[in-house]
């Protein structure tokens, strides 16, 4: 199956080389990459990457509060805590979708490395979790055609990037935007977490708008 795939990637890349008309007949199909959703409701969705710190506080406050979250997440971070993480499925409003094995710029992988990061993440978190995620993170948003065509073949449905970043990257925390509906805010499994989940939820009520699920939101916009 592997090999059917990389085999797929590898004939659609060549139909990307072949010139504008070949190019442009090879993206019908693709899976679209959102940074926000189109929507006219009051909501913003939160987003969380990669998992490597397991802060009880941040998922204290996601089950407290029934945010609907997805997470992003690296299977290898979600694989020494599983419960964790299952608690959060399992008793809270998260969903679990892709960010590849080991989070590197899928732009720079040649298709079989592009299929053992997307496909490889997705079989490793339908094992933990029970279920193949749909959506796909690209790490540090890198994504061309050519990503979308492996993600495709790895069956996933959307590329999510974000509207805005809330991670503390160091001793201050990013300016606070004002979010539109819409938006998709992006946050880490990071010491900050609980901190940066609190500015951002405080961000959402000062605009009126309410956390929701990502999924159901990207399909009744007709994304999916």
């Amino acid at each position: 199956m592997g090999r059917y795939r990389v085999l797929v990637a590898a004939l659609a890349s060549l139909s990307l080389a072949l010139g504008a008309a070949g190019s442009a007949q090879a993206r019908v199909g693709l899976p679209p990459v959102v940074a926000q959703v189109p929507t006219s409701e009051k909501v913003v969705f939160i987003t969380v990457d990669d998992g490597w710190n397991h802060d009880p506080e941040a998922a204290r406050i996601l089950l407290e509060r029934r945010v609907p979250v997805s997470l992003f997440l690296l299977p290898g971070a979600a694989s020494y805590d599983a419960a964790y993480f299952t608690r959060l499925t399992e008793e809270g409003r998260a969903g679990v979708e892709n960010h590849t094995v080991g989070h590197p710029d899928l732009t720079t992988l040649d298709a079989a490395g592009k299929d053992a990061e997307v496909c490889g993440a997705g079989e490793q978190l339908r094992a933990v979790f029970g279920r193949t995620p749909k959506l796909l993170r690209p790490p540090y948003g890198a994504v061309d055609d050519e990503v979308r065509l492996a993600a495709k073949a790895c069956g996933v449905k959307a590329l999510i990037t974000w509207t805005h970043d809330f991670t503390t990257w160091g001793d201050t925390p990013p300016p606070t935007p004002r979010l539109q509906a819409g938006d998709i805010v992006l946050l880490h499994f990071t010491p900050t977490l609980a901190a940066d989940l609190r500015r951002a939820l405080d961000a959402a009520r000062a605009a009126g708008l309410k956390p929701a699920a990502l999924m159901p939101h990207l399909k009744a916009a007709g994304v999916l």
